[in-house]
């Protein structure tokens, strides 16, 4: 389901308002009533005056005026479900979300920049497919392989360290996951993409890579950070962090490794510094794969709810109408039959 015209439920912000209103409303009747003598006297003085019937109008004008609105967004419904078929790759990034990536030795730290080069690689994408692995100690899927890139660059904004407690830098494990994570389409170009500082590596990285391109994926490395290090900041606090003797840990960029596990997967490593160049080589280097028949399955046509809502509307217009504010001769008859028994 979508809406053509979202922008229509600002128009919610009545609803409360008009609530407010009634309330006080009858708060100040209620009180102006027990200034003129005891309640139950003055029902007996009006009988023509009902107690529920004006609420019951209330909330039916009430509903019918929030399912106006929903109207006025124009509710779709998918009616037709197509297979689309593109031309495009396939690209898993697995993100290294180590305490160590938030060391400010690139700016602002090693983490926010590596996610801004993802938001833009996933701008650049078209027909593409794109998903999300986050790691440190251990590695786990953050976002399944996708086309929607919407989707995507919501799920990068939650990215934190926090995320995972298990620190360390599994490279090669993300690897494996990033080689579960594909479509089954054969031909289209696949790309694995790791973005880390390589500290604390624990080895298995380039197996892993070997083996990805064993497997026709291409694994390619972006280091982030410097060689001459940097200390880790303590989130929300003025300190960094520090061994076992008090010492301020300094986190270097392990770029030996880093080309080593890129040279093993047949791809390609990039350094990652201030400037944008990352990011145009990144994009070159994609370039290159092989663009195959990439399915999506998408809704091509989609129906209009406005006859089904209507009828709520009317229906609810007309209950309105019918109900009379006052008591109904019916029940007048049986009030008065009660009080002569």
């Amino acid at each position: 389901m979508k809406f053509a015209n979202p922008e229509y439920f600002y128009l919610f912000i009545i609803l409360p308002i008009l609530l407010a209103i009634y309330i006080y409303t009858n708060y100040r009747k209620a009180k102006k009533l027990r200034a003129y003598g005891d309640p139950e006297l003055l029902q007996n003085l009006m009988p023509d005056v009902s107690k529920y019937r004006p609420g019951i109008k209330f909330w039916l004008s009430f509903i019918a005026l929030a399912v106006v609105i929903f109207l006025l967004a124009r509710p779709q419904f998918g009616a037709k479900k197509e297979t689309i078929t593109r031309q495009g790759i396939e690209t898993v990034i697995a993100l290294d979300i180590s305490n160590s990536m938030l060391a400010e030795d690139i700016s602002p730290n090693r983490l926010e920049k590596s996610k801004k080069i993802i938001s833009k690689l996933i701008d650049s994408f078209e027909n593409d497919k794109v998903g999300l692995i986050v790691f440190a100690g251990d590695a786990f899927v953050q976002l399944p392989i996708t086309g929607d890139f919407i989707s995507a660059k919501m799920f990068l904004e939650t990215i934190s360290p926090s995320l995972i407690s298990r620190q360390g830098t599994d490279i090669g494990g993300a690897i494996s996951l990033a080689m579960k994570s594909f479509s089954p389409n054969d031909g289209v170009g696949k790309a694995i993409i790791v973005i880390t500082d390589g500290e604390n590596h624990e080895g298995g990285a380039e197996e892993a890579a070997r083996l990805a391109a064993e497997k026709g994926m291409s694994v390619y490395i972006l280091g982030v950070g410097s060689t001459d290090g940097a200390p880790i900041p303590i989130e929300n606090s003025n300190d960094h962090r520090r061994d076992k003797e008090g010492n301020v840990v300094i986190t270097k960029l392990n770029e030996e490794m880093s080309q080593a596990v890129a040279g093993a997967g047949n791809g390609a490593y990039i350094r990652v510094d201030n400037t944008n160049n990352a990011q145009r080589l990144l994009e070159k280097e994609i370039d290159k794969l092989a663009k195959a028949d990439v399915k999506t399955e998408v809704y091509t046509e989609f129906d209009e709810q406005f006859e089904f809502i209507a009828w709520i509307v009317l229906i609810l217009l007309v209950m309105d109408i019918i109900i009379l504010p006052g008591k109904s001769r019916i029940t007048r008859n049986i009030k008065l039959f009660d009080k002569r028994k």
